[in-house]
């Protein structure tokens, strides 16, 4: 069993003077995650390197807990040596090979790094006398010294810390670097992946689901806080809006041109999910949106829906086709759940024949027909917000 790991980071190490505080929001995410898993950990910086002492913990878990962290882009499992003394580190190297390589037959290289430059031996002689007993131990191995199959590394501190694995983290940015947005979130398969891009640049996320009951139905609505709590693994708790937006719809499909109504709709989506970043000081809105997906996704429509709000609009998507949104989905789990038949309220309402290059000034005239009740029915549906709170250990 490994006593430690140790976490690398890359983007966080570039930050100059305010590295201390990706560095402190890393660290304190590692403590948040782990705190949910069985063992006894101690987190701590050193240089260049989180590191965390375990005890009493499970291997599986642990690694799967630090690897949802954003801003980590390695985790090694260390053995530990505080007897730093040659003949114990040797003894220790060949111990290590034996019980982490049930077939020896692998070229090798031994990388040693001497952080503590107090210590007696240089990294060269250290490196050549490992190699050494390695070899006296396990003649099947050889040493490769440019493009080794197992690369056992040897970092000189305080205590000496053997490694030769290094699982790949989520990299990033940790979250809460760089403020809070709105995630507009279907059932669809696109908007989750967009919330966890946006959210690897260190973003929290507050969400909005456009709820259209009884068009839609309560299994829909679950299957978005489901959607929601997978992703919530990643960008940590999610405050899910539910707006009820089916007496928007129905005027709009009454006053406006059958073809417009997918960007009309799309636009007081946006309208409404403005109002709610504002009101809870988020920094902008995060759509799935992909160009010429879909009729409502062309460069003149999202022209036309960028055109309703004043806040920025992200779109971590717009030059993936639909393969690469699918495969990303399935890296995070949350592809089984997007394909589930529950419709939303853009596909119940969509138009047979949508325009797919709106002209704004036609689309604005159109919205004129819905003066008399459109302000009130878009405050009813803020007044009426549900919010859940995703991914909370407090979550019913």
């Amino acid at each position: 069993m490994f006593q430690a790991f140790l976490l690398k980071y890359a983007e966080v190490g570039v930050k100059g003077k305010n590295r201390y505080v990706f560095e402190d929001a890393l660290v304190r995410h590692v403590k948040k995650h782990l705190s949910k898993v069985t063992g006894n950990f101690n987190v701590s910086r050193i240089n260049g390197r989180i590191f965390v002492e375990a005890t009493d913990y499970d291997y599986d878990e642990t690694v799967d807990a630090l690897q949802h962290v954003f801003g980590i882009v390695g985790i090694s499992p260390v053995r530990v040596l505080e007897d730093m003394e040659e003949d114990t580190v040797l003894k220790a190297s060949v111990e290590f090979i034996r019980d982490n390589y049930e077939d020896k037959h692998f070229s090798f290289k031994v990388d040693t790094r001497r952080a503590n430059k107090s210590y007696p031996i240089p990294s060269m002689t250290m490196d050549a006398n490992v190699g050494a007993a390695l070899l006296d131990a396990f003649p099947e191995m050889h040493v490769d010294v440019h493009k080794p199959e197992v690369r056992l590394h040897i970092e000189v501190r305080e205590s000496i810390f053997m490694y030769s694995k290094t699982i790949k983290g989520a990299g990033g940015l940790p979250l809460g670097t760089n403020g809070r947005a709105l995630l507009l979130l279907s059932g669809g398969i696109d908007s989750p992946v967009a919330g966890y891009m946006v959210s690897r640049r260190g973003v929290e996320l507050d969400a909005v689901y456009f709820n259209a009951p009884p068009y839609t139905s309560e299994r829909a609505k679950q299957k978005v806080m489901d959607l929601a709590r997978i992703v919530s693994k990643w960008t940590g708790p999610i405050n899910l809006h539910i707006i009820n937006f089916t007496d928007i719809q129905l005027y709009i499909y009454e006053k406006c041109p059958h073809d417009e109504l997918t960007i009309i709709m799309r636009r007081y989506m946006m309208r409404i999910a403005e109002q709610i970043a504002k009101n809870n000081d988020l920094l902008g809105l995060i759509t799935g949106e992909s160009i010429g997906q879909v009729a409502s996704q062309t460069m003149k429509s999202l022209f036309c829906t960028n055109d309703a709000c004043s806040i920025p609009v992200y779109r971590p998507l717009i030059g993936f086709d639909k393969q690469d949104i699918i495969d990303w989905s399935e890296k995070l789990g949350t592809y089984e759940t997007s394909i589930l038949p529950y419709e939303d309220c853009c596909t119940i309402f969509v138009a047979k024949h949508p325009v797919t290059k709106p002209n704004l000034n036609i689309i604005k005239a159109s919205e004129q027909n819905l003066n008399e009740k459109i302000d009130e029915l878009v405050q009813t549906a803020l007044d009426t917000d549900e919010v859940i709170r995703i991914g909370d250990e407090t979550e019913q």
